[in-house]
């Protein structure tokens, strides 16, 4: 009879944790695939939002651009989410936004910021699909 009971135990917890395996395979959603925004960023001459200067002065001038790109309620998600990075007064923003209004609008905004000398607009406009 202890046999028996510990053969049964035996099976269920494989059979559990078989079925768990099977949730976690699930549950992991698939990797996006930006290869090709990858490999452009590998280009040195390229700004990145890793090289945000950590000098008191650029992180604040880049907070007080992302705050007015996202306080613009007209603009889609994407163009919310682009990358601003700025270096002594210089405002870079990177990323796609859904169309070309909406990139002169994200310029139009980082221009707008005290203490923004120059915006570097590598914003590209994705397309809809």
């Amino acid at each position: 009879m202890k046999k028996i009971f510990s053969s049964s135990v035996l099976f269920l917890t494989v059979c559990l944790c078989g079925q768990l395996a099977l949730a976690q395979d699930k549950a992991t959603p698939p990797q996006p695939d930006n290869t090709s925004v990858n490999k452009a960023d590998r280009s040195n001459t390229k700004q990145t939002a890793q090289a945000q200067s950590q000098a008191k002065a650029d992180r604040e001038l880049a907070a007080a651009v992302r705050k007015a790109i996202v306080g613009d309620k007209s603009l889609s998600t994407y163009a919310h989410n682009i990358k601003v990075i700025a270096t002594n007064g210089t405002v870079t923003l990177r990323g796609p936004v859904r169309s070309s209004s909406e990139k002169a609008k994200v310029a139009e905004l980082a221009q707008q910021v005290p203490d923004v000398q120059t915006v570097d607009n590598r914003v590209t406009v994705k397309a809809a699909g």
